[in-house]
């Protein structure tokens, strides 16, 4: 590994639950472990953006989450939005439904959009894995790196599982360098994210970041 582990994690807190004393621990965490980034739930991202102002750690958000089943339109001007609350990477779910049914110009089309929403802001592409096929995920990948997209994202953490080695290695092959990978759901050890980077992840999201330094 040529960076340090904290340079990889997105510190996450995605829960129905956080409030604002959980976001504000979050924050403070990643400024004293320079994580890459927080990843928080739209409504605090003015709360994350307030108190990464200046630091190395960025404010990560999602868009169309978890399910990925809202309109273009709609993500759009959710990511339109969070871009101007101080969001600087944007974590969007694709049209799961679109992909099984090969509708290569929604997803393209919805991708582009919110490439330009983010203006010039890291987009980072979940293309939930668990419920792809093989040559699904290659698909999506190839519809993410065509429309511009920085990174494809393994997963929600919301659904029926999330990063596996393989998918990573899979996703790599079909990118190559032009984009980067972020790894995400079911990461809990340093165990874990080394095997994930190890396979080609660039960036790792999880909620379980404290304990993966300390051990």
């Amino acid at each position: 590994m040529m960076q340090s582990v904290s340079n990889y994690i997105d510190h996450t807190n995605l829960n129905q639950t956080a409030n604002n004393f959980d976001i504000e621990k979050l924050c403070n965490e990643a400024i004293d472990n320079n994580f890459a980034a927080v990843c928080v739930n739209p409504v605090y991202v003015p709360l994350a953006s307030d108190m990464l102002n200046g630091q190395d750690s960025k404010v990560c958000t999602v868009v169309g989450f978890p399910m990925g089943a809202d309109s273009t339109e709609m993500k759009f001007a959710e990511s339109r939005y969070l871009t101007h609350q101080g969001a600087e990477e944007l974590d969007m779910v694709i049209n799961i439904a679109a992909i099984k049914e090969k509708n290569i110009s929604l997803v393209k089309n919805e991708i582009v959009k919110i490439v330009d929403a983010a203006d010039g802001n890291y987009v980072k592409v979940i293309i939930e894995t668990c419920l792809l096929t093989d040559d699904e995920k290659k698909l999506a990948s190839e519809i993410a790196m065509d429309a511009g997209a920085h990174f494809i994202k393994t997963s929600t953490g919301f659904s029926l599982s999330g990063a596996t080695e393989k998918d990573v290695k899979l996703i790599r092959e079909i990118i190559g360098s032009d984009m980067k990978i972020k790894a995400s759901g079911g990461i809990k050890t340093l165990s874990d994210l080394k095997k994930l980077v190890k396979a080609g992840a660039d960036r790792i999201g999880t909620s379980n970041a404290i304990s993966m330094i300390n051990e």
